[in-house]
């Protein structure tokens, strides 16, 4: 079974070709797109979009507040 269909693959293929030839944009701002993985993000997208066969986006994971290292303060005795 297949993630992703054959039309998602073209349009990700076509999104990664833009941004080696530096034309790929970003929507919102406007700016240059250099990451790859921003580029693969756009791509998916625009497959979502058009309903091709892509598993919906990954949820945003809340972020856990980090404990420190640290452990009791007391002196031992």
């Amino acid at each position: 079974m297949a993630r992703y269909g054959k039309k998602a693959s073209a349009k990700v293929k076509k999104v990664m070709e833009e941004r080696k030839a530096g034309t790929l944009r970003s929507g919102r701002s406007g700016k240059k797109v250099t990451s790859r993985k921003q580029a693969i993000a756009i791509g998916l997208s625009e497959a979502r979009r058009e309903g091709d066969k892509v598993p919906p986006p990954q949820a945003r994971r809340a972020t856990k507040k980090k404990r420190s290292g640290r452990k009791s303060s007391r002196k031992k005795r």
